[in-house]
């Protein structure tokens, strides 16, 4: 019981520790005149995969793998078809050209240059796969590319700090920052111990609640920041976030966590692999049916009934009904 409840305590106190940390660091750097479009693109973006983060460099090491890998394989595609899905049914998302242009093509990119490294036998003498030091190594090149990117268009936007400067308590936002670290540690370990407990007494499998309960819980922040960013009519950020959180969870945590430990990798993960780039065509589909490129109520709909007959299937294959 004590199991459940620390569980459950580990996703709130992730999601509250990334809401801390982002709000701390924004604070900072808003202190520091850092333009708020760089804010958003590298802290926010950081905060909210900080969970996922936590969860899969725990997972790994403590010899849990198949949760890891499976917290992010999972909550890439809850990205899309769940955040996205609910997004859009709050307010239909119009998709800007340089989303569906190129952020999307570098998310497929990423994932597909990870699936090509954890399938990928380097060392012969090797039996099993992994994602090792050196496949760590290239995800993480790829990230600072993807960095650069990023950079280069806010200079060529000309987004410069600007405006009026805000009043910022450092004290208070240095200890926001430190509390959040706090509870992004606890509650990491704490989804990850009930994760594994869960798995044993459903006689599930680790890859099956990673991709499952847990991707869904660390993708909260997500979740959160595009239902809200949509209501509020904010669909660039509703979109963005999803996507660029897609490219975060495969080329910084998976490259970093590979390198802290090697991961070992099971080829039945290749059809999560396979479903996020289902996802991600049927995004590029939803944006091109139609008059403009819009992701509509009625598509939202579908991406959520996609997400759930995808549940309903690894279910089914752990049931072996």
């Amino acid at each position: 019981m004590v199991t459940y409840v620390l569980f459950a305590a580990g996703f709130l106190l992730l999601v509250k520790g990334a809401d801390w940390l982002v709000d701390g660091a924004s604070a900072i750097g808003r202190k520091a005149r850092i333009p708020e479009m760089v804010i958003g693109l590298t802290i926010v973006s950081f905060g909210t995969s900080l969970p996922e983060l936590l969860v899969t460099t725990m997972a790994s090491l403590e010899g849990k793998a198949e949760l890891g890998v499976g917290n992010v394989l999972g909550s890439n595609i809850a990205n899309i078809l769940i955040i996205l899905g609910l997004a859009a049914i709050v307010r239909p998302l119009p998709i800007h050209r340089d989303t569906y242009l190129i952020d999307l093509p570098i998310s497929m990119f990423a994932i597909l240059l990870f699936g090509f490294l954890a399938n990928t036998q380097w060392q012969p003498m090797d039996e099993a796969l992994h994602l090792t030091r050196s496949d760590g190594v290239i995800l993480l090149l790829f990230f600072c590319f993807f960095l650069i990117y990023i950079f280069g268009e806010v200079k060529t936007k000309n987004t410069d700090a600007g405006g009026e400067v805000v009043p910022v308590n450092v004290v208070a936002a240095a200890a926001k920052i430190l509390g959040g670290a706090v509870l992004l540690f606890f509650g990491g370990e704490w989804v990850v111990n009930g994760a594994s407990a869960l798995a044993k007494i459903a006689g599930w499998s680790e890859a099956f609640i990673g991709l499952t309960v847990v991707a869904v819980g660390t993708s909260l922040p997500e979740l959160v920041t595009s239902a809200v960013a949509a209501y509020k009519g904010n669909v660039n950020i509703a979109v963005g976030n999803a996507i660029g959180s897609n490219i975060f969870n495969v080329l910084w945590i998976l490259g970093f966590t590979s390198i802290i430990n090697p991961i070992p990798y099971s080829p039945s993960s290749n059809l999560d692999i396979m479903m996020i780039i289902f996802a991600s065509a049927a995004l590029i589909v939803a944006v091109i049916v139609g008059k403009r490129p819009v992701i509509s109520r009625w598509e939202g709909a579908i991406f959520i009934l996609i997400y759930a007959g995808y549940v309903a299937y690894l279910l089914r294959l752990q049931t072996g009904a």
